[in-house]
């Protein structure tokens, strides 16, 4: 998703910017704008068409951004998009998803 040329990210800059700056006071210094305005849009606004809100209610939305909120949804994301497995084989695999074929072969 690329925000930049985005005309209401860019419209917006200012809320985000006053955010982020709440953000960083409470310690979450590796939060960026763009994790903000993704945020919103997959999170916040994701049932509305933003082209259609009003600024003040985009603004408004932004600002009332709790940073707990955020984090959880940051750390869920992070949770769904990973590959447990990733570093495993096909074999490995199959004797964690059928751990008792395994156990009658050593018998």
């Amino acid at each position: 998703m690329t925000t930049e040329k985005d005309p209401i990210f860019t419209k917006m800059l200012p809320a985000l910017q006053s955010k982020l700056n709440e953000f960083h006071l409470y310690g979450y210094t590796t939060v960026t704008h763009e994790d903000i305005w993704i945020y919103c849009v997959r999170k916040v606004w994701r049932k509305k068409d933003v082209s259609e809100m009003r600024t003040y209610q985009i603004t408004n939305d932004i600002l009332q951004i709790l940073p707990a909120a955020f984090m959880t949804y940051t750390q869920i994301e992070a949770q769904r998009n990973s590959d447990w497995f990733s570093d495993l084989n096909n074999a490995d695999l199959q004797i964690l998803l059928n751990p008792k074929k395994d156990v009658e072969k050593e018998e």
